[in-house]
């Protein structure tokens, strides 16, 4: 599908703010993996922000997940630098290979050209 006139962006956005693990592993993670595993978007950026950044700094299980998305699928992850530097937990997101930016911008961007984008 690349280069189909039809589809204009083929970079998934999962803006991830619910911290409920199950969620995380079974959605965010799961959703992830498959989506650059069966080529369905030729990006995909989970975006951790709010609670997740606590969750995912302190989540053994789902930071080897995240491992695993970002080696062996291509995932990235980006993150809100006011969440990590509110949870003092810009140390850790970073040690993750999370780059932190100041999202709203970016968010508001996504939204307003209609980019793709799921949240969770």
């Amino acid at each position: 599908m690349k280069g189909d006139p039809s589809v204009e962006n083929r970079h998934l956005h999962i803006l991830w703010t619910n911290a409920d693990p199950t969620t995380a592993k079974l959605m965010v993670m799961m959703y992830a993996k498959y989506s650059m595993k069966n080529g369905w978007w030729d990006k995909c950026t989970v975006i951790v922000w709010g609670a997740t950044v606590k969750l995912l700094s302190e989540n053994q299980e789902l930071q080897e997940e995240m491992r695993l998305l970002q080696t062996g699928y291509g995932v990235e992850f980006a993150g809100c630098v006011t969440c990590a530097k509110e949870l003092n937990a810009v140390d850790k997101m970073t040690e993750l290979g999370v780059k932190l930016e100041p999202w709203g911008p970016h968010l508001t961007r996504l939204i307003q050209t209609g980019a793709p984008l799921i949240t969770v």
